[in-house]
């Protein structure tokens, strides 16, 4: 790094560190410096990349399956792109996806100490942050999940963590890789001296920011006022894999090209390099922002009263697939991991189709003796063609060209390339959803299936630990621009500025990185909820919500609030009473339905005699007025008397049981109808009316 000769020397101070821009202190020369300089870098850092490059838009070709024209063996020839590095990132950004999103719950605050208080400001914590990047920030998701995709191709990708002042919350920006320009052998992305972010920049989105102070007034500049050029490195490429053609001439919705460069520049001329972010455009290579890249003034670090260390604040955070075997800074994923062997494969299979293509085509020599006019022929079903020639002179001119059919060892050595880049990829057989076999035992299949995933499980830890950064850094701005208390979420939770005045490193992804898959996940929470269930000292709520949240249950805390907020469940043991006392009752009950029953029977019957002797009453009443026919009369109205008084009794033992009086003297319900049967004055009072109707019959029959 090399001092620029400026003619304004920059005072490092509070005004500095909270200026939006600092380009109205300099003169349009040390402007137009600075951005060349920062330019320059950028050209620099391009250039050590460009073999990265060429890979990387090689295989991002792959995975995108885009065909380019051929002419060999012959123009249009067969063009087959295999998705063998398509395959491949899909089923990376299928796996990486559902295990690193569960649910509602992403973002988790560690703590080591049982205090309550401690705890509560960590679960508001975790729900804040949760909600933050699921519901605040609503396109968080969406730029994760086209990160994943792009990693598994490319891999490399970087997420820019910062607070929007225009939307007043914090946000995480996809940035690709080729629109990070960074120095290859950089050693990481925090050391790095510079990096710049390229960004499209429209016509509106620049006049905002001239209007809001935040750019420099360049409303009246050459460069403004003129159409911008396509970027004819970046787009070219971009539009083949579309299917588009990049627009001959400019417009004015066409965007600018910005360079946002993070760089070391010595504006105080101490020879100190300060960290700022210097904005250009690309084309013209005019500044736009300066600014310093340090929030607080406590960020500088002095001894006596000369700067000695700038603590600078960091932006991107790296997400890496799989680290360069090279060094470099810029990892590799599928497109390059599996390009070579991908391009093999397309040519075997283009081979082999062109040989097909051959053998299926009739052509060969044609010789002076048959006497037909040269050129392609075309023949439809039942079509004779004549010709000037015999038969068997026609034969001994026409020559077919010898073909042979598709190789045998050319469809072996596809089928073996085929199977090693499944192999380097992770996605054999089982690993995407194939049946393994009818015959194949239940742990032989799932242990197969694990050691499938042992290639992703290291870029799971790869990726955990990149948005554990990430992370930290969202923790960090709620420090600095989350105001002093903040209602969120639907049940209108709070959480206050002071909670993230902690440390940053206890923010992790709930998500765990050594478990790869949803069966493994849900196997591990019951192996935890039975030795829960066995052994003391497990906290039992947070398990069996561990246990709920690996099952993918919505509604966590509607199901399952917690055992201090809902009833005990009742003793097994007074459960086990109740269920017998229960059947006693049911018993009795049926006892006295019985009993019920046979004395409505014997009602019956009781009736049914006073219904006859009453009949027989009304015969003697109409015979001659003897003194034995009253003798009788007399004898069938004390029977009758008997009879109904007995009656009367029934009914009364039937009502006393189906109201439900309990008798005196037994426990099955039995004492209810035997107390008025013993009642003495209705035995009495029957005994001696029946003797008495016994006695006038027995009369009457002599």
């Amino acid at each position: 790094m090399r001092p620029l000769n400026l003619t304004t020397k920059l005072t490092i101070d509070s005004e500095v560190t909270k200026a939006t821009n600092l380009c109205d202190r300099f003169s349009k020369e040390d402007l137009d410096s600075i951005g060349l300089a920062v330019w320059d870098g950028y050209d620099r850092d391009k250039r050590s990349r460009e073999v990265w490059e060429q890979r990387m838009e090689a295989g991002m070709d792959l995975a995108m399956q885009v065909s380019k024209e051929k002419n060999f063996p012959w123009p249009n020839c067969s063009n087959v792109v295999f998705p063998l590095v398509t395959i491949a990132a899909l089923q990376f950004s299928a796996r990486s996806y559902e295990n690193i999103i569960q649910g509602t719950d992403v973002v988790r605050y560690r703590i080591t100490t049982s205090d309550s208080l401690v705890r509560a400001r960590a679960d508001r914590i975790s729900k804040h942050m949760s909600w933050q990047v699921l519901e605040e920030d609503m396109s968080w998701e969406e730029q994760h999940d086209r990160m994943l995709i792009n990693l598994g191709i490319v891999g490399t990708n970087f997420i820019k963590t910062y607070h929007s002042s225009k939307l007043g919350h914090n946000v995480s920006e996809l940035v690709l890789a080729r629109d990070f320009v960074i120095d290859y052998w950089a050693k990481s992305v925090d050391e790095a001296p510079r990096k710049t972010h390229v960004i499209p920049l429209f016509r509106n989105e620049i006049y905002e920011r001239v209007k809001s102070k935040v750019f420099r007034d360049v409303l009246n500049e050459d460069w403004y006022n003129s159409n911008t050029m396509p970027d004819e490195e970046a787009g070219i490429d971009h539009d083949k894999r579309l299917g588009m053609h990049p627009p001959e001439e400019p417009d004015d919705n066409t965007p600018f090209r910005g360079l946002e460069q993070h760089c070391l520049l010595d504006l105080d001329q101490d020879g100190y390099f300060e960290p700022y972010i210097a904005t250009i455009e690309e084309k013209s290579k005019k500044m736009l922002r300066l600014v310093a890249r340090w929030d607080r003034d406590e960020d500088i670090e002095r001894i006596d009263g000369e700067i000695l260390r700038i603590r600078a604040t960091e932006y991107f955070t790296k997400f890496s697939f799989i680290p360069a075997a090279d060094g470099g800074i810029y990892d590799i994923g599928f497109g390059v991991l599996l390009g070579p062997l991908n391009e093999s494969v397309n040519t075997g299979i283009n081979q082999m189709l062109d040989a097909g293509t051959m053998a299926n085509s009739n052509g060969g020599f044609l010789g002076r003796g048959a006497k037909i006019r040269g050129g392609n022929y075309t023949f439809a079903p039942w079509e004779w063609v004549r010709v000037d020639s015999t038969g068997d002179d026609l034969r001994k001119s026409l020559v077919q060209l010898p073909t042979r059919d598709p190789s045998a060892v050319m469809f072996s050595l596809l089928s073996l390339l085929i199977d090693y880049t499944d192999r380097v990829a992770g996605t054999v057989d089982q690993a995407v959803g194939k049946n393994p076999g009818q015959n194949t035992p239940a742990e032989t299949s799932r242990n197969s299936l694990e050691q499938g995933m042992r290639v992703y499980a290291s870029i799971f830890k790869r990726v955990w630990r990149s948005l554990k950064e990430e992370f930290k850094k969202l923790h960090t701005l709620n420090g600095k621009f989350l105001p002093l208390e903040l209602k969120f979420g639907e049940k209108d939770d709070s959480i206050r500025r002071e909670d993230y005045i902690s440390n940053p490193d206890q923010v992790v992804p709930v998500a765990d990185p050594n478990v790869t898959s949803q069966s493994l996940r849900l196997i591990q929470a019951t192996m935890v909820r039975e030795a829960a269930a066995q052994m003391p000292g497990y906290d039992r709520p947070l398990v069996e919500k561990r246990y709920l949240r690996a099952m993918q249950v919505e509604g966590i805390e509607e199901i399952y609030p917690g055992a201090d907020k809902v009833p005990p469940l009742p003793n097994p043991k007074a459960q086990i009473e109740q269920m017998k006392l229960q059947a006693k009752q049911m018993e009795i009950e049926f006892k006295k339905q019985e009993l019920i029953a046979n004395l409505m029977a014997s009602r019956e019957k009781t009736q049914a005699e006073i219904g006859k002797l009453r009949a027989e009453t009304f015969v003697l009443i109409k015979q001659a007025q003897t003194a034995e026919i009253e003798l009788r009369l007399k004898g069938f109205e004390a029977l009758i008397k008997a009879l109904e008084t007995h009656n009367n009794m029934l009914n009364q033992n039937i009502e006393t049981l189906r109201g439900g009086k309990d008798g005196d003297s037994g426990e099955d319900g039995v004492g209810a109808v035997a107390k008025p049967a013993a009642n003495p004055g209705a035995q009495g009072a029957s005994a001696p009316v029946a003797n008495g109707a016994n006695g006038a019959m027995g009369a009457g029959a002599v």
